[in-house]
């Protein structure tokens, strides 16, 4: 199992950016995708979320009507478009995949990708 993000860099307030995780080796259609993220001596916060089939996003108040989240089935991809960045979105960003089942719970994470918005 690969849960590999990209797309993280520096960026200046108000600008944009586009984070991409492209994942291998379980059913991705399968799965809601998250994106979670972590400033600098803070704990984890939630950012959003997409369910399998892709139809139901949902936002943390941080991020909401600044974020899209979307997810490419057939290529097994989950993005997060970041518009209107502020300085209090700089974190370290980690793609997350999660399904629940009669088995248990299926929790896989990335390595993360850093995202600094900075003048």
């Amino acid at each position: 199992v690969q849960l590999v993000e990209s797309g993280g860099g520096l960026a200046q307030p108000g600008g944009s950016l586009r984070l991409s995780c492209a994942a291998s080796g379980f059913t991705f259609s399968s799965y809601v995708m998250s994106w979670v993220r972590q400033a600098p001596g803070k704990g984890f916060e939630w950012v959003s979320d997409l369910d399998a089939g892709g139809r139901s996003p949902n936002y943390g108040d941080s991020v909401k009507d600044r974020f899209t989240i979307s997810r490419d089935n057939a290529k097994n991809t989950v993005d997060l478009q970041m518009n209107s960045l502020k300085p209090e979105d700089t974190a370290v960003y980690y793609c997350n995949a999660q399904r629940s089942s009669w088995s248990g719970i299926y929790d896989y994470w990335g390595q993360g990708t850093q995202v600094t918005v900075s003048s």
